[in-house]
């Protein structure tokens, strides 16, 4: 039987802790118990972690041998800011097909209300990573970053990088991946609802970002991020 992984919160030599409401759900819903083994995701790898201790809002295990995990695609997704209850599914789905990163940017057709609540939105998005990150068994947490302004996270990002653009008529983003350099890492841009305008696109190709489309169909931001993704880590594994 599968076990259930856990990123841990606090990690010290050959133990380490859940805390508050991530510990609370492995006590109050699922029950566990002082003796039970669950694998235990921490910066170093994967182990096999036996609880020692629980407490309200703490519980501990003691960790055991390395438990084997498949390394992750190093790919990140610039994901323009959109409607919040559709941003957290994508964000969801992201994590749990393989991400290593998510940076919220802040576009021109970003509507202005969300740009002034994106911020505060930033740890409920890192709560929602944890927990995609243990239903999918992942080994190690995304970063999900502050939200940017778009050119600070054109500039800023390095690697092979795309994005996507419903104009650009000739390459996929199948051949995009072909195009790139592997094992430098690699960034996706998603645009808003309303895509890119032109200035925004001019910004990309200056610099140095390769142009590439899902298809002749025009998707909302959250099925564009999720079907880029699942393309991009079927071709980078």
């Amino acid at each position: 039987m599968t076990r259930r992984r856990w990123i841990a919160d606090e990690v010290s030599g050959n133990h380490a802790s859940l805390l508050g409401l991530h510990a609370d759900h492995l006590t109050n819903v699922l029950r566990a118990r002082v003796g039970q083994e669950f694998d235990v995701a921490t910066d170093e790898g994967v182990r096999r972690g036996r609880i020692t201790r629980i407490a309200d809002g703490r519980v501990e295990f003691e960790l055991g041998e390395t438990v084997p995990a498949a390394p992750l695609p190093s790919l990140t997704v610039l994901l323009s800011i959109f409607r919040f209850d559709r941003m957290e599914w994508a964000i969801e789905k992201c994590v749990e097909l393989g991400v290593a990163g998510v940076l919220p940017v802040i576009a021109q057709r970003t509507e202005t209300h969300l740009v002034s609540a994106a911020l505060k939105r930033a740890e409920r998005w890192r709560r929602i990573a944890v927990q995609a990150s243990e239903q999918s068994r992942r080994a190690s947490l995304p970063e999900i970053s502050r939200p940017t302004k778009l050119k600070d996270a054109v500039s800023g990002v390095t690697g092979s990088r795309i994005v996507l653009t419903e104009s650009e008529g000739q390459r996929s983003l199948k051949d995009a991946l072909q195009e790139v350099t592997r094992g430098s890492g690699m960034a996706l841009a998603i645009g808003p609802e309303g895509g890119w305008t032109e200035q925004e696109l001019n910004l990309f190709r200056e610099g140095g970002w390769i142009a590439a489309s899902l298809g002749s169909t025009i998707l909302r931001a959250e099925t564009a991020a999720v079907a880029a993704v699942a393309v991009a880590i079927a071709e980078l594994q």
